[in-house]
């Protein structure tokens, strides 16, 4: 519902333009660090969440090698001491194109350009109501629901002694071959090899069963076919059944169907298949297509005036991308920063400079000491290299010195002990038999405050 006449609590009027920026993710911090030095500009950012996600890692939060705030930093900590940077928790609800006004569930802030970086959800491709039970991993919360999950399945998996019932706490099904799942499997076969046994002796591990499915003919499409191949190979190696070719049909009850009539018995399925744009109301139809915002080469939304729209909700069609850029981190940090130059020009009156993806390459890893690298030039590494490659990657990369400290302690200690140390069941998970599962309860702060650390 939305309240015109209640405004967002800000200091005394000024003469700066106001930069509204909807998100805090990559896109968004990159473009507010791009403009935070222009004294002639307020940055305002709204978020949902108080904290920047380095999600590339989540993964590591859900199956318990990385502590939750290792991957999160908080928002006002990264632009502190800045005097014209303001932050609000908050849910954007409607934009006004016309009166260049953003109504969220706080109340409502004028804005001289508006920046919607607020990113993508879990997509299910119509089929929310067939997959209930799912886990999606695209928040923190969902991260450690998981987390709290996976290991309670293995704590009734050994109360247990009716074995059917002992596979399917054992059994875990990922969807979706993209680096999300590809990294989930590789993960869970960690703990099945290099934690079950240790914590659990009076359980056969041997029992526990994780299974990759993807739609299409490889896993990692993105990446050249011979890293598709050896990811596959690797995947192999540890243990993961990969069902390629394999649509599903539903996950009822804790029964996975696939289009071909197959069934598995399993309490875990984690939805790794796919994402899709976060649309705020208000925006033209005409702006918008399959759930992302068109948007032209300077990053300005089709059809409206000092709006503009970056990152994985932002489709910028060219010639060698027709179908907009992928959505992925390094597209949204490249945009960021170009377009708070673009934003400065805009005030200077110089001219704007287009978009140009420059692809520095793509990496997953697999698991300890196995990964694949795409580099520039056709360069295509794999196994401990490309892991170390990874690793440091993933490292530089995370927001924070301290952030930056925490996972390098923890991926050491791990490498020199085989351990992962965030085994605690923080809060019982109870799955709810909801629309999205936990999609909704995002934005819902109650059932937020009961399941995030924040």
């Amino acid at each position: 519902m939305i309240h015109e006449v209640k405004r967002i609590k800000l200091p005394l009027a000024t003469d700066q333009k106001r930069v509204v920026i909807i998100g805090g993710g990559f896109a968004g911090i990159n473009i507010a660090k791009s403009l935070i030095k222009n004294p002639s500009l307020q940055i305002v950012m709204l978020d949902r969440h108080n904290y920047h996600l380095f999600q590339p890692l989540l993964y590591q939060v859900a199956t318990s090698g990385l502590d939750p705030d290792s991957i999160a930093e908080p928002l006002r900590n990264l632009f502190s001491n800045q005097k014209n940077f303001f932050f609000r928790l908050a849910k954007a609800e409607q934009i006004d194109d016309k009166n260049q006004i953003i109504h969220t569930h706080i109340g409502s802030l004028n804005y001289d350009y508006l920046i919607i970086a607020n990113g993508a959800k879990t997509n299910y491709f119509g089929n929310e109501d067939n997959f209930k039970g799912a886990f999606p991993l695209k928040q923190l919360h969902q991260a450690l629901a998981l987390r709290n999950h996976i290991l309670q399945c293995v704590e009734e998996a050994v109360l247990t002694t009716n074995l059917a019932k002992q596979k399917a706490c054992l059994t875990f099904v990922i969807v979706g071959g993209g680096p999300t799942g590809v990294e989930v499997a590789g993960a869970i076969a960690e703990l099945k090899s290099n934690i079950i046994p240790k914590d659990y002796p009076d359980l056969d591990a041997s029992l526990m069963e994780i299974v990759l499915v993807e739609a299409g003919s490889k896993v990692l499409p993105a990446l050249n076919q011979k890293s598709s191949e050896r990811a596959l190979k690797y995947l192999n190696k540890i243990t993961v059944n990969t069902l390629l070719n394999t649509p599903l049909k539903s996950y009822i009850n804790d029964v996975v169907t696939f289009n071909n009539g197959n069934t598995i018995t399993a309490k875990t399925l984690i939805w790794g298949a796919g994402v899709t744009g976060n649309i705020i109301d208000g925006l033209p139809q005409t702006s918008i297509e399959r759930s992302r915002i068109l948007v032209d080469e300077y990053s300005k939304v089709i059809d409206t005036e000092n709006i503009f729209a970056i990152g994985d909700i932002a489709c910028m069609k060219t010639e060698k991308f027709p179908n907009g850029h992928p959505m992925v981190a390094p597209v949204a940090i490249q945009c960021g920063r170009l377009l708070g130059k673009n934003i400065i020009n805009l005030l200077q009156n110089k001219p704007l400079k287009p978009f140009y993806y420059k692809n520095k390459g793509a990496m997953a890893t697999i698991g300890r000491n196995l990964a694949v690298v795409d580099l520039p030039f056709k360069l295509k590494i794999g196994g401990s290299i490309a892991w170390l490659t990874w690793m440091f990657i993933h490292l530089i990369s995370i927001t924070g010195f301290r952030n930056k400290l925490m996972v390098f302690i923890h991926w050491f200690w791990r490498y020199l002990t085989y351990d992962r140390g965030n085994r605690i069941i923080i809060r019982n998970f109870e799955r709810k038999q909801q629309a999205k599962n936990l999609e909704e309860a995002a934005y819902d702060l109650k059932e937020e405050k009961e399941m995030s650390i924040y």
